[in-house]
Order: C-alpha cells, then sequence, then structure tokens
C-alpha cells in the first residue's frame, strides 16, 4: 500500500480499461474478465474460470501529466506442487507506444495445484502495489498491461497529478482467440505475448480470449466473438482439442462450422482468419491425451508428453497434421461464399526450423524468443498491406 498520502486517488471504472469484456465488482474493488458474465456463470469449468480471469491483452490506459503512478491490486498466483516457485507476474508500463518500467505486486492469493491429481487450493493472500516513478510531467498517454497470467483484482489507482482515460485512436480492433500460446504461455511480459506484439506492430487495439487449456469450440465462446465489436478477427484452432481429447474428427468438422457460423452472425463480412496450430512434435502424429510428465517434475521441471496411441488416428481421434489438414479444406470450401475467411498454416508462425533453434522447453509452450519470432511473423503475414487482416487504406 502507498507511504506517499500526497498521492490523489482516481475511481477505477470501465472507462479506464481496455482489453476486459467485463468488470466485476468484488470487495476490494474491479476484477477484469475475458469472459461475460452469463457464460461464467453457465460453465464453471475450474481450468476456463482460471484462464479468462487472467487479464491477458488488459491495460489501464491514462492520459495524465503524472510523474508517479501506482496501483494496487490483489493478484491470484499459481504454484504447481514439486515445481520450482513461478516468478511474479509483471505489469508493463508504456509510455507513447514504448515499454517505459516493469514492476511486480509481492504477495496476493495463492492457487496451490497438483498437477498429479488435478485438485486446486486458494490460499488467500493480501493486496500489494507496483509503482511507476521518474516519469516525464507533459502530457502523455500512458499504459499499464495486467500480468497475462495471474489473476488480478484492481483496488487503488493513484498519481501526483489528474489523470482522465485516453482518446479513443480510431485504430482497428483485432480480437483473436486460441489456447495458451495465444494467451501467453511463457511470455517474458504482457507486451511480449505474440498477440501483444503482432498488435503494436499491426497497429491495431488487441481484444485477446486465448484461453489456456480452453480454446475448444465451445458455442459460448463462438457467441462472445460474434457479441463483441472488431473491426478484425483470428482464431487459432488445434492443440487444446488435441491435448484435452476431446472429440474425434466426425465431431471436429461440423464444430468448426458451427463455430465460424456464429461468428458470421455478428460479423458477416469482417476479415476472419482461421490459423492452424504452430508446430507441437509431440502431438504432430500421436493423438492426447496430453499428460504430465512425472518424471520431470520429480526433477523439478514442468513437462507433458503424448499419452495417446498414433493407430487410433484411423478411427478419428485428432493429431496436429489431421486438423491442419481439415482446417484447410473447410476454410477452402467455405470461402467460395466467403471472400473474407481466410486460412493461415499455423507452422508459418513456428515450424521445424524453428523447432530446432527454438525448441518448445516443456514440449508444448513456446519461450518468449519464439512468442517474438510469432508475433513479428503474424504482423508480417497478416497485418501486411496484401495480408488477410490488412488495414483498409494502410
Amino acid at each position: 500500500m502507498s507511504t506517499h498520502p500526497e498521492l490523489m486517488t482516481t475511481p477505477l471504472t470501465e472507462k479506464l480499461l481496455r482489453g476486459a469484456l467485463d468488470l466485476e465488482r468484488t470487495e476490494h474493488g474491479l476484477r477484469p474478465h475475458r469472459l461475460p458474465a452469463p457464460v461464467r456463470a453457465r460453465y464453471a469449468d475450474g481450468q476456463l474460470a482460471m484462464a479468462e480471469a487472467q487479464p491477458a491483452g488488459v491495460r489501464l490506459v491514462l492520459r495524465t501529466r503524472a510523474t508517479v503512478v501506482e496501483l494496487d491490486t490483489l493478484p491470484t498466483k499459481r504454484a504447481y506442487t514439486g515445481a520450482p516457485p513461478r516468478p511474479d507476474g509483471i505489469y508493463d508500463l508504456v509510455v507513447g507506444g514504448r515499454l517505459a518500467g516493469q514492476g511486480t505486486v509481492a504477495g496476493g492469493n495463492t492457487l496451490a495445484i497438483d498437477m498429479a491429481t488435478g485438485s486446486a487450493e486458494l490460499l488467500p493472500g493480501t493486496v500489494g502495489t507496483v509503482r511507476f516513478s521518474g516519469l516525464s510531467a507533459d502530457l502523455k498517454d500512458i499504459e499499464i498491461w495486467l500480468p497475462h497470467n495471474e489473476a488480478t483484482e484492481l483496488v487503488a489507482l493513484r498519481s501526483d497529478a489528474p489523470v482522465e482515460p485516453t482518446p479513443d485512436r480510431g485504430r482497428p480492433v483485432w480480437l483473436h482467440h486460441g489456447s495458451s500460446i495465444s494467451h501467453g504461455s511463457d511470455a517474458a511480459s504482457p507486451t511480449t505475448t505474440w498477440p501483444a506484439l503482432a498488435a503494436a506492430l499491426g497497429g491495431v487495439e488487441l481484444i485477446n480470449l486465448g484461453l489456456a487449456g480452453s480454446a475448444l469450440l465451445d458455442p459460448f465462446t463462438a457467441r462472445t466473438l460474434r457479441d463483441t465489436p472488431a473491426d478484425l478477427i483470428s482464431v487459432k484452432i488445434g492443440i487444446n482439442l488435441v491435448n484435452t481429447d476431446l472429440m474425434r474428427l466426425r465431431a471436429f468438422t461440423p464444430a468448426v462450422h458451427g463455430f465460424l457460423d456464429t461468428i458470421r452472425e455478428g460479423h458477416p463480412t469482417t476479415p476472419l482468419l482461421v490459423v492452424s496450430p504452430v508446430l507441437c512434435p509431440i502431438h504432430e502424429d500421436t493423438p492426447g491425451p496430453s499428460a504430465p510428465d512425472l518424471g520431470a517434475i520429480s526433477e523439478g521441471r514442468l513437462s507433458f508428453r503424448a499419452a495417446g496411441d498414433p493407430a487410433e488416428t484411423a478411427a478419428g481421434k485428432l493429431t496436429l497434421s489431421v486438423i491442419r489438414d481439415e482446417l484447410a479444406r473447410i476454410v477452402t470450401q467455405r470461402s467460395a461464399e466467403d471472400p473474407n475467411l481466410h486460412h493461415l498454416d499455423g507452422r508459418e508462425l513456428y515450424g521445424e526450423a524453428d523447432f530446432a533453434e527454438l525448441p518448445l522447453p516443456d514440449a508444448l509452450h513456446p519461450d518468449a524468443a519464439t512468442h517474438r519470432r510469432m508475433g513479428e511473423r503474424f504482423a508480417e503475414l497478416a497485418f501486411r498491406t496484401a495480408g488477410p487482416l490488412a488495414v483498409p487504406g494502410d
């Protein structure tokens, strides 16, 4: 908490936030959500609840002359039984479009997860403060990006000069949905997840609906995409369907069609890019489910393995290779009547040559360097002048 009584407090409201689809009033303050309240009420899945409450892509947007800004939050951090402690989530300070500082909040709640049993326990903690000082006294636009990997309750905002919401810059809104890789996985900080990097390079406003472990073609996710205003949309489909072993090919194909049909109900002509999975060797030709590598965990490392049988692919079990082929076929079929529907093979973002140079540390998730590479490549492939998500007039 602040020890500087000269700072003024500004009420936290939705006008100061971008990237969240809902705000929940709590006993401490505001909890940003990336799925609407009706969805959260109907689908009380623990993994989904944890993922959507982690504010990937959510940021405070302020115009101010303040030289000091403090933010009190109550984070909820994850701890995995037998694995080394995870670092505190990073808060990125962006001033005038450039990274100008970083900070963390100590303490907070802890969600203790046992990967071997699937159990989880919430251990309550205390509110903490991230402080940014030494800023210039000129009028400037500030963004504070919240940690992409910690559920965060916003408690209080203080500064040494008045703040107001940053005016809308008129940039196109890019709405993206995907798995933990899109959510941010092992990116270094919230502005360096691959979608955040791509958005900055592409000059668009990001709404990140990357939901770790939960990109499962759920109808409620499609309805959320349908109902969220956006100028550009992308959906990255595949890895979670394999590593949860959720469905077979017979169910996958109509589910993809239904997912796209629902999005098109609200965005009939919006540029829509379907992205297939990036390379993940353990599941290229081996079905799911993914399972924790208990041997690695016993050594203090978090890693995963493919627990399926490749022979079952003939009976319709999904692998990444199967999904890529089917997504390409579906988009080719549909684009004959939907010229604004496009396809991108995920291996153009991260493929075999990339894996040889930058292997996946836990066999599933890219590291910080790979996020940067993927963000740069997506911006080049999607947002360039001839790209499927190119902004008109660029």
